[in-house]
């Protein structure tokens, strides 16, 4: 029973970056945009957690931080993309690559380190326990304990869904993506409901980081967000940008990925490489089945 209580707690804790980073995909999938540089705002905010938190002595303020790192790169993006008319694909692996590049650089420059970064005295942000929940028998130890972003995650679901489908903002935003003409002929400026949804994305990107940095252990890895960003794009696509079935999409990726992590650590039969890439392996499962729903619609229309 505690393995399935581990295994059930450390599924949730992995699906935090993937639930806000599926969100931000989700609010940019819905004004038409397709946010590939969701990897590298996620990948800076991680940084600046870690860089503003220790700097400034405050992990609260290193959150903060990557919030505003987030945006200030969805913002940077939007200008690329909605201004200046660059191609989103080239921008959003511009901006992933500048991020990998850009991190490595100043931890390097800034603190003489590479690879890990690791500043004494950082705290990791503390863990919250759930009134009545926490002395639960199983429920309790699954869902209490967990720090802060970890539940900041599950409300952002039930958030962006009212904001999307219950505000003005959000129809507007709605009506960019179904329609962008249309859109614009009823008085909505296009360019401000993209720009809205690439920011917020960006800030959500931030606190995905944030998460990932200084949310279990105050530390900064080059490269750690390990392609969470394209994984839960794949959910948004997966879940036909709906912000529940994203959700869902995210935890069952969340739950492939701590059951590698699980596998690995016992004796198996299967070889470490398979294990590694069974993460991988279902968001390859998961396009197909979106290409296969696509193409069963067609041949019923």
């Amino acid at each position: 029973m505690q393995d399935f209580i581990n295994f059930a707690a450390a599924t949730l804790r992995i699906s935090t970056p993937l639930l806000l980073v599926g969100m931000a995909g989700l609010l940019s999938y819905q004004v038409g945009l397709i946010n590939i540089a969701l990897e590298g705002m996620m990948l800076a905010g991680a940084f600046g957690a870690v860089v503003v938190g220790y700097e400034l002595g405050n992990t609260w303020l290193g959150v903060l931080g990557a919030m505003v790192v987030g945006g200030l790169l969805g913002a940077l993006f939007a200008l690329s993309v909605i201004t200046l008319r660059a191609n989103l694909i080239v921008a959003g692996l511009a901006l992933n690559f500048l991020a990998t590049g850009g991190t490595a650089y100043l931890m390097d420059v800034i603190y003489n380190q590479s690879g890990t970064l690791a500043p004494e005295g950082l705290q990791k942000l503390p863990t919250v326990t759930l009134p009545l929940i926490d002395g639960l028998p199983v429920v309790g130890e699954i869902l209490s304990g967990h720090s802060v972003l970890v539940y900041v995650s599950w409300l952002a679901v039930p958030l962006t869904s009212i904001f999307l489908y219950r505000t003005v903002l959000g129809k507007h935003i709605r009506a960019v993506g179904e329609h962008a003409e249309a859109a614009q002929t009823a008085g909505i400026t296009v360019w401000k409901m993209q720009y809205l949804a690439l920011i917020v994305g960006g800030v959500l990107c931030g606190l995905a980081g944030a998460h990932l940095s200084v949310g279990d252990l105050p530390l900064f890895r080059e490269k750690m967000t390990n392609d969470r960003g394209f994984i839960a794009l794949a959910a948004v696509y997966f879940a036909a940008a709906r912000p529940k079935w994203t959700a869902v999409a995210c935890l069952l990726f969340g739950f492939f990925e701590a059951l590698q992590f699980r596998l690995q650590l016992r004796s198996t039969p299967i070889p470490n490489e398979f294990l590694q890439m069974l993460p991988y392996l279902m968001v390859v499962v998961a396009l197909v089945a979106i290409s296969l729903r696509t193409e069963w619609r067609r041949g019923w229309s």
